[in-house]
């Protein structure tokens, strides 16, 4: 049982090696769609993944096309600020596949408006609502309702 977590385009390599740890702790898969905005070999991503990252599944996928070939029919989430439902109005399965967008631009826009029922978003105050919460909270966030709804899997 997995869920996993895609990460399309990251800029910040501190946010992704913080969502490497997630990932690592909780079993999820972490795919990485290029272009990257860093190396995989950052030492501030080693850093912020620490002793986790031996532990991490990683998917390394090319494109964001390549993504989309490669898992095709597979039940996809997508995060955006734009997002109609709430991401606590999903009912998450084994083996769902969580997106996120780039920090400062978020999932290409002509995908998220082909799925919108399926792009989902973090409830935030209307002031704040042309901004995000952090990439790597907003893992965690929908990460642990998706876990919590799924009895938490092999987690103690």
């Amino acid at each position: 049982m997995a869920l996993h977590v895609v990460l399309v385009e990251p800029e910040i390599p501190p946010n992704t090696g913080n969502i490497s740890r997630s990932c690592a702790a909780t079993g999820a898969v972490l795919h990485l769609v290029k272009p990257l905005g860093f190396s995989i070999e950052d030492r501030q991503l080693k850093r912020a993944g620490l002793d986790y990252w031996p532990f991490l599944k990683l998917e390394v996928h090319e494109s964001f096309e390549e993504f989309l070939r490669a898992y095709a029919g597979r039940r996809m989430w997508m995060a955006s600020t734009q997002g109609k439902k709430l991401y606590t109005d999903v009912r998450y399965q084994d083996e769902d596949m969580l997106l996120f967008g780039r920090e400062t631009a978020g999932l290409p826009r002509p995908f998220l408006a082909a799925h919108p029922e399926e792009t989902v978003r973090i409830p935030m105050s209307e002031g704040t609502r042309l901004r995000s919460f952090n990439l790597s909270n907003s893992v965690a966030i929908v990460l642990f309702e998706a876990l919590r709804q799924l009895g938490f899997p092999d987690l103690e």
